[in-house]
């Protein structure tokens, strides 16, 4: 699929209206088996395996469910993160540890994070180089490993630094596969991926 505008210009807006309505028009069904296989695919994946500090998403929009990952990451040891917005200012992500008894709360865009407000202390709060592996939600994603998101821009101003600075985490777009797309151009803001991950194929670019 390749959407253009009335010049032949690459819509993102029409774009990612079109892939955000193949997602949620997936039932709970089909739903829970691409979660399935999405988690299977990624307890394949050297980044998870080794990895210590894993941020994840809760799934908002129809996008795919990384959840069944949690119990397998607890049992290895790892420590699960989810992302908290800062404030409207900053338009970046902070990771706060996340476990079955954390306090939630819904950001200003109704998605469910931990509630920062009320005992979550400074030591629960990781900056982003801290984490080692990040699995983050995609709208849309092609054989190149070329992604987009959701338009805030959130992932890729909160991750700028790993165009330039190593170590860093290992970053890992996650997406059904029914939003995957003939091609998709790059822009100058969007933060490479390591690997792109559905629930019917891994894609692990070249850089």
């Amino acid at each position: 699929m390749a959407v253009s505008g009335v010049d032949g210009s690459f819509d993102r807006r029409e774009l990612r209206r079109e892939l955000r309505r193949r997602r949620r028009a997936l039932t709970p069904h089909q739903r829970r088996l691409a979660s399935r296989e999405l988690c299977r695919r990624l307890t394949r994946l050297p980044e998870l395996q080794r990895a210590r500090r894993v941020a994840l998403y809760l799934p908002n929009d129809g996008e795919i469910d990384p959840r069944p990952l949690i119990d397998w990451l607890t049992a290895r040891r790892a420590q699960v993160y989810l992302p908290v917005l800062r404030p409207l200012s900053e338009n970046r992500l902070w990771f706060v540890r996340y476990h079955a008894g954390t306090r939630m709360t819904h950001n200003r865009f109704g998605i469910a994070e931990p509630d920062t407000r009320f005992g979550a202390r400074r030591a629960n709060r990781l900056p982003a180089w801290a984490l080692d592996t990040v699995l983050m939600p995609l709208v849309g994603f092609d054989d190149d490993g070329q992604r987009i998101g959701m338009g805030g821009g959130f992932y890729d101003r909160t991750f700028a630094f790993a165009r330039r600075r190593r170590p860093r985490p290992a970053l890992i777009g996650l997406a059904h596969d029914c939003q995957r797309v003939e091609a998709l151009p790059v822009a100058s803001w969007d933060v490479p991926l390591d690997a792109i991950v559905s629930d019917r194929r891994v894609i692990q670019p070249r850089r």
